[in-house]
């Protein structure tokens, strides 16, 4: 019994540091998911915005794909 009992107590203390690690990487990870969601974290370029033209041309060549897609798909 005496093999026993040490061998249950020296998983419970190795239960006890690996639930210390685990908060230690936690407490990196939720550390990090702050810094990236905090704005400018990652660079100082602002934001680009598309103008009204750029997004119908955008727009116009996704339909002709689109329409090119489907005409092949038809024929086949």
């Amino acid at each position: 019994m005496a093999n026993l009992d040490n061998a249950v107590s020296a998983l419970v203390a190795e239960q006890r540091n690996l639930q210390d690690k685990l908060k230690q990487v936690e407490a990196a990870i939720s550390a990090l998911r702050i810094v990236s969601h905090n704005g400018r974290s990652g660079s100082l370029r602002p934001k680009r915005f598309l103008s009204v033209a750029a997004r119908r041309r955008i727009a116009a060549a996704q339909r002709a794909r689109w329409a090119k897609y489907k005409a092949q798909k038809k024929a086949a």
